[in-house]
């Protein structure tokens, strides 16, 4: 533990590395396990307003999911800066990128509000909305919009947490978050108690409020760890240098997180041609995957933070256990979900749909994405380990590669050129995500020989 600092109870550079992994991923696993049922309870309340309303709340999740990748981008890279300074002992400068970060995340966050009411009514209109339906997606995101702040400055108050090793803080606000997100959506929605009746709108409302608390929460348990002080007002004040470094770490892991969502328009239009059904089956099965995949954000977050303070404090060989670790814990817990998703996947589709053919699609999709879920795990462990590194760019260039570059030619080639049929789709899929956790895992390897001078 730190001098001068009152940390999470985690001692990152010394305690064993398997207790280290599981007493941060569990935590931050879980807690992202109620975000998703968040975003559930919105979609199940919107569809009670009606139909356009749940096409208005899906039709604006790819602009909120910007909002989401530069927030979540932005603090890994500043969880890799802090941890890195607090393995190194420099507790200065780990203060100094959390009270930066946080002013980053604050003046970053104005900039969107700004652009994104701005520039929404195009956006959405771009997407093929027009009357009440445009209407509807105005009113949700500008409301989304004017409360960015709380969402960039819980990412960014998160991030010194996860420099520590506290993941328990933000998966007790992501827990609470999502009972509390029941109540206020069917009192905003309907009214009631002085409240009116606010239809769509109240969706977002109680989003963005249920957000501040968890900027008074998460702010609190920051303050407690004395990288933030009262009496740091001036440190507040941007500094052109450190604002550089958040954004040469940040940058890359936005815009790699953005390229999922690039990905899978890119996948939907090639999909689209197969008909709505095949798009649909999509749909439901890449929710099923995502609860599956589920535990792997808690590794990755585990990998950046561990490997960042280690990096720091030159620690080298744990670095190498840490990343042997979580590729063994991720081995273990996606061999399970590959049997899930194998002999469940009819019944699994079925709790979203009853279309005999949509079922019958989704099935044969998810049954051969059983056997991709371990190559999400090399992926994603080995990007967060280069993360933690400060080797961010990495990240960027394989997700365009294997989201945007190679899906496109080969999509077109199996599906549409040789017409081998939607089933091409699914296998171009397979084929390109185990070549880009190979060619990810020697990367990272070659890297850590490097980095370490050896690897055992």
């Amino acid at each position: 533990m730190l001098p001068g600092i009152k940390t999470h109870p985690l001692n990152l550079t010394r305690e064993p590395v398997p207790k280290l992994i599981r007493s941060i991923a569990v935590p931050a696993s879980v807690g992202f396990f109620f975000n998703t049922m968040f975003n559930i309870v919105d979609t199940y309340f919107g569809g009670t307003i009606s139909t356009q309303a749940l096409a208005a709340l899906s039709l604006s999740f790819p602009v909120f999911f910007i909002i989401l990748a530069l927030g979540s981008g932005f603090a890994t890279g500043t969880t890799a800066l802090i941890a890195t300074a607090l393995g190194a002992s420099l507790k200065p400068q780990a203060k100094m990128f959390a009270i930066q970060g946080i002013t980053f995340g604050v003046l970053m966050s104005m900039g969107i509000t700004v652009l994104g009411i701005w520039s929404s009514p195009w956006l959405f209109t771009m997407l093929g909305a027009s009357g009440e339906y445009l209407a509807m997606c105005l009113v949700y995101m500008d409301i989304i919009f004017l409360g960015t702040v709380f969402f960039i400055l819980n990412f960014m108050l998160n991030a010194i947490l996860n420099a520590l090793g506290d993941t328990r803080s933000f998966r007790n606000f992501l827990i609470v978050s999502f009972f509390l997100n029941i109540v206020l959506d069917f009192w905003f929605i309907y009214g009631g108690a002085g409240v009116p009746p606010m239809g769509i709108a109240g969706i977002a409302v109680a989003t963005i409020l249920i957000q501040a608390l968890g900027s008074v929460y998460l702010g609190f348990q920051v303050s407690r760890t004395e990288l933030i002080c009262d009496r740091c007002s001036r440190d507040m004040i941007p500094k052109l240098h450190v604002v550089k470094e958040i954004a040469r770490q940040g940058i890359p892991s936005s815009m790699n997180l953005m390229t999922v969502g690039l990905g899978v328009f890119v996948i939907t239009y090639f999909i689209s041609s197969f008909g709505k059904e095949a798009v649909a089956a999509y749909g439901v099965a890449i929710r099923i995957e995502q609860l599956v995949l589920l535990p792997t954000i808690g590794l990755n977050i585990a990998t950046v933070t561990i490997v960042a303070q280690n990096n720091g404090a030159r620690l080298y060989e744990r670095i190498n256990e840490v990343v042997r670790t979580a590729l063994a814990y991720g081995g273990v817990l996606m061999v399970m979900g590959t049997i899930v998703m194998f002999f469940l996947s009819p019944h699994l589709m079925k709790c979203f749909t009853d279309d005999p053919l949509v079922v019958d699609i989704g099935t044969v999709y998810l049954r051969i994405a059983s056997f991709l879920l371990y190559a999400y795990v090399i992926l994603f462990v080995n990007v967060a380990a280069l993360q933690g590194l400060k080797q961010p760019m990495y990240g960027l260039i394989i997700g365009f590669i294997r989201q945007v570059a190679l899906p496109v030619p080969i999509f077109y080639f199996l599906g549409h050129y040789l017409d081998l049929g939607l089933i091409s789709i699914w296998w171009g899929i397979f084929a390109i995500n185990w070549s880009s956790a190979m060619a990810t895992f020697f990367y990272a390897r070659a890297v850590l020989i490097k980095t370490t001078g050896a690897l055992s």
